[in-house]
């Protein structure tokens, strides 16, 4: 599984590399932040995209995983 570690980046390089794995066509792939920003794009970009997003914390970082 695709991993993308976003954590330190601020918007939008976080939205570009997830926008990358899905034009890469990963059906799977778990996205990396540290910030609430962050969170929310990636959130917006999966729900355009009609991909799933499962979202649990990890300490500061939030791991969402991105399914189709």
């Amino acid at each position: 599984m695709k991993k993308v570690d976003a954590r330190g980046l601020s918007c939008p390089q976080p939205v570009i590399l997830a926008s990358r794995a899905i034009a890469e066509g990963y059906d799977s792939f778990t996205v990396i932040v540290d910030n609430e920003v962050a969170r929310e794009n990636i959130l917006r970009l999966t729900k355009n995209k009609g991909l799933k997003a499962e979202i649990r914390k990890e300490g500061n970082d939030t791991v969402i995983l991105v399914e189709k």
